[in-house]
C-alpha cells in the first residue's frame, strides 16, 4: 500500500465492493524459507467483506502447506504510467496512477465436500457477467469427468481480518492539472484499463473516489 494517507480515503464499502467486483488477485503466502508463494486466484469475496473463497490445484505449494496460515490476497485494478508533462505544471516527476486492494487474514482449507458448491457458486458469479449467453453449468459435464477434475482441486478460505485500498488518482494534485492528466492517460496512457483509470481520476474528488 501506497503510504500517503490522500490515497487511502476510500471507505471499507468501497475497497470491498471494488475486490468483490474485480473477483481475481494474487494470494501470497509465506513459504517455509520465508520466500513468498504466489498464486493467481479467482475468489468469491462476501458481501460484508468478512471471507474470500476459493479453490487450489492440489500441487500448488499453498495447497500443501500447514494450515490456517496468514495470508493476503492483492487486487488490483486500472493502472497507467503518468507523464510529468501532462500537468501543465513545472518541476513535476514521472508516477504511476492505480487502484489495489488488499485483503488480509488467516487461511484455512475447506472440506471437500464443499468443492461442488463453491464451483458452482463461482461459475455463476462470472457467468451472469456474460447474460444474454446461457449461462454454463457444471451439471453440462460429463460426471466422471467432472468428479475426476475435482479432485484435483482444494477449496480454501480467507478468513478476512483487515482490507486496505490505494485508489492514487492523482487527489494530491490541483484539479486542473488532475483533470489534464486524466485526459492525457485516456488518449496516451501506459498500463490497462486506462479509460476506466482517467474517469475515476476525473472524478476523484480529495476524498479517494
Amino acid at each position: 500500500m501506497h503510504p500517503n494517507p490522500v490515497f487511502h480515503t476510500a471507505d471499507a464499502r468501497m475497497n470491498i465492493d471494488f475486490a468483490r467486483e474485480r473477483g481475481f488477485g494474487v494470494l501470497a503466502v509465506a513459504g517455509r524459507d520465508g520466500a513468498p508463494h504466489l498464486s493467481h486466484v479467482p475468489f468469491l469475496l462476501d458481501r460484508d467483506g468478512a471471507s474470500a473463497d476459493l479453490h487450489l490445484v492440489r500441487s500448488n505449494p499453498v495447497a500443501r502447506m500447514a494450515v490456517p496460515c496468514p495470508a493476503r490476497i492483492a487486487v488490483s485494478g486500472p493502472d497507467s504510467y503518468v507523464s510529468p508533462d501532462w500537468y501543465g505544471l513545472v518541476d513535476q516527476v514521472p508516477t504511476w496512477n492505480y487502484i489495489a486492494v488488499h485483503l488480509t487474514g488467516m487461511l484455512e482449507r475447506r472440506p471437500q465436500d464443499e468443492l461442488r458448491a463453491l464451483l458452482d457458486r463461482e461459475s455463476a458469479f462470472f457467468e451472469t457477467r456474460l447474460l444474454p449467453k446461457p449461462p454454463w453449468r457444471a451439471d453440462k459435464m460429463d460426471g466422471e469427468a467432472l468428479d475426476r477434475m475435482m479432485r484435483m482441486i482444494v477449496p480454501f478460505r480467507l478468513r478476512v481480518e483487515t482490507v486496505d485500498g490505494t485508489w492514487k488518482l492523482n487527489q494530491n494534485k490541483p484539479d486542473a492539472a488532475r483533470l489534464d492528466a486524466a485526459d492525457h492517460v485516456e488518449a496516451h496512457g501506459i498500463g490497462t484499463e486506462t479509460a476506466l483509470l482517467a474517469a475515476l481520476m476525473r472524478g476523484a474528488d480529495g476524498q479517494g473516489r
